[in-house]
């Protein structure tokens, strides 16, 4: 039966067949989480095949190894930057949520990692970013009854893990 778990770990310990990287359109390795994954998997490597995919639209995915990383896969998301909510921002995050649940199905994995994508540095409003994140792991689940996702949101900030904790329960 699939699952949503949000819990206070790193994604790089998260665990899972596939991690989730907050990336930008380039696919080029930078600070926060996207560089805690870059560090961990082996920035080059990682860069290398980022570099070989080149490109991904704001509100889709890709996918690459996961090089030094516990996981099979890294999926580069690539959510918004949040510029008053009027610029397709709530369909960008959601599609790119939904696109990274589609290419782990697609590549057989029963288990992901997020971050709370576009909720930092993009300056995505973070009670925003949890509704429309937990709105599309929703909608995933549902669309696909008879797949088995175990979805896990890796946070390290308290109070962003009790939004997260307290928006899931509205769900």
């Amino acid at each position: 039966m699939s699952r949503i778990r949000i819990e206070k770990v790193s994604i790089i310990d998260a665990g899972t067949e596939c991690i989730v990287n907050a990336a930008n359109e380039y696919l080029q390795g930078g600070s926060g989480v996207c560089g805690a994954i870059f560090n961990a998997a082996g920035w080059n490597k990682l860069q290398s095949a980022c570099d070989a995919i080149g490109h991904c639209d704001t509100g889709s995915a890709v996918i690459t190894p996961a090089f030094n990383i516990r996981a099979k896969y890294i999926i580069h998301a690539v959510g918004p930057v949040w510029h008053g909510g009027n610029r397709n921002e709530p369909q960008n995050l959601y599609g790119c949520y939904l696109a990274s649940l589609n290419l782990a199905m697609e590549n057989g994995c029963h288990s992901i990692a997020f971050p709370l994508i576009s909720a930092g540095i993009f300056g995505y409003p973070k009670d925003k970013a949890w509704r429309k994140a937990l709105q599309a792991c929703n909608d995933f689940i549902k669309k696909n009854p008879d797949y088995e996702m175990d979805i896990l949101f890796a946070v390290l900030d308290d109070r962003i893990l009790k939004m997260g904790r307290d928006e899931l329960e509205k769900k």
